[in-house]
């Protein structure tokens, strides 16, 4: 029978084929090394160092944009540590042995991405307090998000979860 579209296998065939692709960048040393150093500044420190230079450049200006991005890191951290322990999904590279493992996983489950999650509900928040900073965080949040399949932790729908999870928290507290 003709796989259709509308065959939920469908979603895991392309999401596969993606992963695949993405992760064959990981051959070439450049491009390993590179979106290692993205995955390893986007683990945290990036989004930290900003935090803390935003007083520095801004005096007492930044403090709500710095407050709404910690309060975003913790709601993000909760959100995506419920979802890996209920989906409880292997990473790529446990389950595909054409799929290479170019950096250490932070964790064991694959979905969502928390990289892509903290990444997009930083860079948005930071853009929202400060639009001149658009220009530095949205390029790194989606350096940070290419890099998971890249590197082989994450399959790309990972990825786009983390991002609209991200999106979603970055909303909820810029309300605030």
């Amino acid at each position: 029978m003709p796989k259709t579209p509308s065959s939920p296998h469908w979603i895991s065939e392309l999401d596969l084929a993606l992963c695949l692709r993405f992760n064959r960048v990981s051959h070439f040393r450049f491009w390993r090394v590179f979106f290692k150093a993205v995955s390893r500044l986007g683990d945290g420190v990036f989004w930290y160092t900003l935090m803390a230079l935003l007083p520095l450049a801004y005096g007492a200006a930044a403090w709500p944009t710095v407050g709404r991005m910690a309060l975003a890191g913790a709601l993000g951290l909760a959100i995506y540590k419920w979802l890996k322990h209920k989906t409880s999904r292997p990473r790529p590279y446990q389950v595909y042995t054409a799929i290479s493992a170019a950096a250490p996983a932070l964790d064991r489950f694959s979905f969502p991405s928390g990289h892509t999650l903290h990444a997009v509900s930083f860079g948005l928040v930071a853009a929202t307090g400060f639009p001149q900073l658009a220009p530095l965080v949205y390029p790194f949040a989606f350096l940070v998000a290419v890099s998971r399949p890249v590197l082989g932790l994450h399959y790309p729908s990972d990825v786009i979860a983390g991002a609209l999870l991200g999106t979603l928290v970055a909303q909820l507290v810029c309300l605030i």
